[in-house]
């Protein structure tokens, strides 16, 4: 496995020329980067052309996510609907091609669709992805797929270190919350192949009708929830997350547990306002964490879970 000498539209040229000649000479763009300094996350996109993407990498790390997810697409071919279209790739160097999809993000139009026809969509996707064959297929087909990466923060670490960034009347929520989520989530589940990172930037959307789901690089194995732990906060209420539950029975006959998303999605949530105050970067709504902790509130009170006094 090689990996591209740096980050510039020059060096993703290069590759081009060793993997698809044909687009040798289109015009490369790299979108923009933020000079991570862990070589994790030395992997961008560049646009190539008007209709190409290309994802690569400059670190082993990076290169090593770049090349899981052209496994993956590789071996789930047509076999799940919504995936961007492959059209060069290759781990000497580690580059992927992928055709453009036009569109926007489920977080631009989420307050403008129809959220049953939408969690219709992606209860479509998911049921494909997550049936026992897809997974069989992709371990066949592959040096094997690895657990799901969990989010970083535990509920420990969360409920040691979230306190100093809430309100005092919001301290003990959060405790019960934490406690909570752990109970929820110590009972061993069915793994299913997931996505992994299924938040709304990695859907591409042209008005209501979903044209695909992108960045493979962290799919694995996981409980069929931890796919959803991002639906509770996309668009206003808890509709979408409901709506994709619904179809999502009705198309596999399994019923995905809400206890479940929920629990997945307080660690991610309160994981990822814990680190981001604690590195002074901002939230990505640019609110605050008390505001996120009212949220949450709110998401229990709709999807009417309740938490016994003192849990």
């Amino acid at each position: 496995m090689r990996w591209l000498d740096e980050c510039s539209p020059g060096a993703v040229a290069d590759a081009l020329r060793d993997v698809a000649p044909e687009l040798g000479g289109l015009r490369v763009v790299v979108r923009e980067t933020f000079g991570e300094p862990d070589p994790q996350w030395w992997a961008a996109s560049a646009m190539v052309g008007e209709e190409f993407v290309a994802k690569f990498a400059w670190s082993r790390p990076a290169a090593l996510r770049v090349a899981h997810e052209i496994s993956v697409l590789t071996a789930l071919g047509s076999g799940v609907p919504f995936l961007p279209e492959v059209v060069a790739s290759s781990t000497d160097p580690v580059l992927l091609v992928t055709r453009r999809v036009p569109g926007q993000t489920l977080f631009d139009v989420v307050d403008s669709i129809d959220r049953d026809h939408a969690g219709r969509q992606l209860a479509t996707f998911l049921a494909a992805l997550h049936d026992s064959t897809t997974l069989e297929r992709v371990e066949h087909l592959t040096s094997g797929v690895p657990p799901a990466l969990l989010p970083p923060a535990t509920t420990d670490t969360i409920r040691d270190g979230f306190g100093r960034w809430v309100r005092p009347d919001q301290v003990e929520s959060v405790v019960r919350w934490c406690d909570w989520a752990h109970e929820v989530l110590a009972p061993p589940a069915s793994h299913v192949l997931v996505h992994g990172d299924l938040h709304g930037g990695n859907q591409v959307w042209d008005g209501d009708q979903l044209r695909a789901v992108v960045d493979f690089e962290t799919a694995g194995t996981a409980d069929a929830e931890y796919d959803l732990r991002a639906f509770p906060g996309t668009g206003p209420g808890v509709d979408l997350l409901q709506t994709t539950s619904r179809h999502y029975q009705h198309l596999t006959g399994r019923t995905l547990s809400p206890e479940r998303v929920m629990a997945w999605h307080i660690r991610t949530t309160l994981g990822d306002a814990l680190w981001r105050s604690e590195a002074g970067v901002p939230l990505p709504d640019h609110r605050t964490p008390v505001a996120w902790v009212d949220d949450l509130t709110a998401r229990f009170t709709a999807l009417g879970i309740s938490l016994a006094p003192g849990r």
